[in-house]
């Protein structure tokens, strides 16, 4: 009998995508679901976009590109970094992938090896840790508070660093705090690894979806010291409503994205051509849509917590970008919402679920037990009645 592999049998399925697939169900059931599980704007992708697509394929750009993506795209890329951040790069430092999950397996995959370890703050995006796995490295994981905001200090960092010790990652603003690093708590973080020999891999893949005065920052910025030692991650799907299209892309000194190049080429080869000049029209064209789109997701932000706010045992550090709140339900752990037993987490979203009929993620997902995200890249009236649903439902401990 053919059995599975040892990685394919260690690697869980998304957390995430479980629970939209769970919603799903109920709702083709004839079930209305307030979803709030997946971090995927609702906006359809800007109109310009989907017409550059439509260009590409009428002018026959159907066919294999080059593995690391076309040079049109990367020379845009390095434009739009030296615009947005002013940081310099060029083109052969760029590699296009399919999506920035994929950009962030090719990263581990083209640098570490089994038994090497990654740190990883807690919360952490659920798929982090599987993707250390995959590779054979071991993923450390460093636990942060609400009280300190989610954020790990540089003491932290250095208490987890090892000899082994070959990646830390990082997350800002984050999934699923939301929560943004100061550009001076990244400085902290970067002259502490300018002592180590440990390399730096930055997922900014919400850096423009911040709120109020909360500014991203590129940390490959921060100091030419450590740009050799820095993958920095990013892509289309959150700023540019793009999830479906697929594009990620990474930036890393040469010597990295050659490799991961060649990983690249050997998994997919070159990421779809039509998205490709769909996100060349979205780097190059108006950013107005972004700017509408974040003005929207701040609105939705204080709405949502505004009325999560009003749940008693509901506590949170307010996110500064992204779109989720991460929130603590602890308070109702031994208490039986609609005859529901709470115990942890996970029976809190099992039960919101099947009794209430909100569908948030367990926050022992993103390895931080006793919380909840929910996402509320979704309209007002969803926000609005699934926040009610889900206090009218603990009303009843």
């Amino acid at each position: 009998m053919l059995s599975v592999s040892k990685l394919a049998g260690s690697v869980l399925p998304s957390a995430t995508l479980a629970a939209g697939a769970k919603a799903r169900q109920m709702k083709a059931a004839g079930i209305k679901v307030f979803d709030f599980s997946l971090g995927e704007p609702d906006f359809p992708t800007p109109e310009h976009i989907c017409k550059a697509a439509e260009a590409a394929m009428k002018a026959g750009h159907t066919h294999y590109t080059p593995v690391n993506g076309i040079p049109e795209l990367k020379a845009a890329i390095c434009k739009w970094y030296k615009s947005y951040h002013n940081f310099e790069c060029t083109p052969d430092q760029v590699l296009v992938s399919n999506g920035a999950k994929h950009s962030i397996h090719n990263a581990l995959s083209a640098t570490c090896n089994p038994g090497d370890e990654v740190v990883i703050p807690t919360p952490y995006w659920v798929s982090y840790s599987d993707l250390v796995q995959m590779t054979g490295a071991k993923p450390v994981l460093v636990t942060t508070t609400a009280a300190a905001g989610f954020k790990v200090t540089p003491a932290q960092l250095k208490a987890a660093i090892t000899p082994k010790t070959k990646l830390v990652m990082l997350n800002s603003p984050s999934n699923p705090t939301g929560k943004v690093y100061t550009r001076a708590e990244l400085e902290a973080i970067v002259e502490m690894l300018l002592g180590t020999d440990v390399s730096i891999l930055s997922d900014e893949i919400y850096e423009q979806l911040t709120y109020g005065d909360a500014k991203p920052t590129c940390i490959a910025t921060l100091n030419p010291k450590l740009r050799e030692r820095t993958i920095t991650i990013s892509g289309a799907s959150k700023s540019y409503a793009m999830t479906g299209w697929r594009m990620g892309w990474t930036i890393a000194p040469k010597p990295i994205i050659d490799a991961m190049g060649n990983v690249q080429s050997q998994q997919t080869s070159c990421p779809s051509s039509v998205s490709q000049y769909a996100l060349l029209a979205a780097l190059e064209g108006p950013q107005q849509c972004v700017a509408d789109m974040r003005k929207e997701f701040e609105f939705r932000r204080n709405l949502a917590a505004a009325a999560l706010k009003k749940i008693p045992g509901i506590d949170f550090p307010m996110p500064e970008g992204a779109f989720y709140i991460f929130f603590d339900v602890s308070a109702y752990f031994g208490k039986t919402p609609g005859g529901n037993p709470i115990t942890d987490d996970v029976s809190f979203c099992k039960y919101a679920l099947e009794t209430a009929h909100v569908n948030l993620v367990p926050g022992s997902a993103f390895g931080a037990p006793g919380n909840a995200r929910m996402s509320y890249a979704t309209s007002r009236a969803e926000i609005e009645g699934g926040i009610g649903q889900l206090a009218n439902w603990l009303k009843t401990v």
